[in-house]
């Protein structure tokens, strides 16, 4: 798969893995792991990116005596979540084309 349409695929399941709550990297690996295998070197630099894109905010809690870091998909992030799904519909269509 191309790396550039990979890294797109790649950011909308990293910010869908939080359209019901906030989550954190360990659990967002884990979530993801029967889709895909993404490592944390992988994801880390994807949650940075996304945060300075105003996609997610992040907070901190207290989680068995340390801090966990906590992200949380924004509007914009959710308006980036339902641009993919519009052209991931019409990626279907052409793939369906190229199919028959």
């Amino acid at each position: 798969m191309d790396a550039q349409l990979k890294k797109g695929f790649l950011e909308v399941l990293v910010l869908s893995a939080m359209k019901e709550e906030p989550s954190y990297g360990y659990k967002i690996i884990t979530d993801l792991s029967n889709l895909i295998d993404i490592s944390e070197s992988t994801l880390y630099p994807i949650l940075k990116r996304l945060e300075q894109q105003k996609y997610l905010t992040t907070y901190q809690e207290q989680h068995q005596s340390r801090l966990r870091k906590y992200y949380r998909i924004t509007d914009l992030g959710m308006a980036v979540i339902n641009a993919a799904y519009k052209d991931f519909k019409e990626i279907e269509t052409i793939y369906k084309y190229i199919l028959r």
